[in-house]
């Protein structure tokens, strides 16, 4: 019996599906997830499922994320650097649950690939461990597969899913949102994780990633080291603002113009002030290399802008106070037009 084990195993290994480097993996990641434990968990990593207990809470609403890194992936790959890209998607699922005002709680990845490596998992678990450790969220399993043929060699897929919690009568919708309430804009890092598509034809990285290491004056640093800044995490320094929130955005893929309108209630439009926060050099820089119109740009990059919240203009000055990087941008109108969002 030991002899036909140990043959099929071989046969598997030959195939490109190393059972025994996942299980080698799975031992070294197993420090990096314990480090981000909350009493609620209850199961350690590497049992079948991940448990954990909600307690503490009246009427809990249970908030959900699921998303990817997009081809901010292939940057990572052309520099072969996987510290950062772990961060990127805890703080992009993090944002998105924040939305409704929900607390991270728990935390689940996927990493795919056609040859696990175990420097390289090891490397991107390490930042989703340390963006989840700063949220106060536990990395509670995972999947790490090990897929040839499907992958191109010495590349991968991260996905991640996060579950957050919200008392149901502090949800925050945008349901209360009227005319007249401010607008207000939280800067992004970067590019965060959308738009890499455009960026890598713009540049013409897939057929030469040298570019990549070209330092940029405007930049201050090469331009694969911008790209490869991580995506800002809004939960810290929003939260203790929450009961001033009448609504938040998160600026992802479709900018400002496809994500701001989610929130608005039917008959009210977004009227934003141009010059009214400032636009990092990226995307200057993206916008000459690429002759992109402005339109084009505001429809496919965040343009500086990260998070958008909706408050009472009222409360504009104690926001701002709480949240010095915060700049008010533009205010609610009622809709005259077919825009959802203007720019005067």
């Amino acid at each position: 019996m030991g002899d036909k084990s140990q043959a099929v195993r071989q046969t598997y290994r030959a195939a490109g599906v190393d059972i025994d480097a996942a299980d080698r993996i799975v031992r070294r990641i197993k420090k990096e997830a314990r480090a981000t434990s909350r009493p609620e968990v209850l199961t350690d990593l590497g049992f079948f499922s991940g448990l954990f207990e909600l307690k503490g809470y009246r009427e809990p609403v249970l908030v959900s994320s699921v998303d990817g890194v997009g081809t901010k992936l292939k940057i990572a790959c052309a520099l072969d650097n996987h510290s950062t890209i772990g961060i990127d998607l805890v703080h992009h699922c993090a944002n998105d649950i924040f939305t409704s005002g929900a607390e991270p709680l728990f935390f689940c990845d996927y990493i795919a690939m056609s040859r696990l490596i175990p420097e390289r998992v090891e490397a991107i678990v390490k930042g989703l461990a340390k963006a989840c450790g700063e949220v106060g969220c536990a990395l509670i399993g995972g999947e790490t597969a090990e897929m040839p043929g499907l992958y191109p060699e010495r590349e991968y897929d991260l996905v991640g899913f996060m579950v957050g919690v919200v008392e149901k009568d502090k949800i925050i919708d945008g349901t209360r949102i009227k005319g007249g309430d401010a607008i207000i804009g939280l800067p992004s890092s970067g590019l965060h994780t959308n738009g890499y598509s455009l960026v890598r034809k713009v540049f013409n990285i897939d057929q030469d990633p040298s570019c990549l290491e070209h330092l940029y004056p405007e930049l201050g640093r090469t331009l694969g080291e911008e790209l490869l800044e991580p995506h800002r995490c809004y939960y810290p320094m929003l939260k203790s603002s929450l009961p001033l929130i009448k609504g938040m955005a998160h600026i992802t893929g479709g900018g400002i113009p496809g994500n701001l309108p989610r929130i608005l209630p039917k008959g009210l439009v977004a009227k934003l002030e141009r010059g009214s926060w400032p636009i990092p050099p990226i995307f200057s820089l993206i916008q000459k290399q690429g002759s992109i119109d402005e339109r084009e740009m505001y429809r496919v990059f965040n343009m500086g802008i990260g998070m958008v919240i909706v408050c009472s203009a009222s409360d504009v000055d104690e926001v701002l106070r709480k949240v010095p990087q915060a700049r008010l941008i533009g205010e609610v109108v009622e809709r005259k037009g077919k825009e959802r969002v203007i720019m005067v």
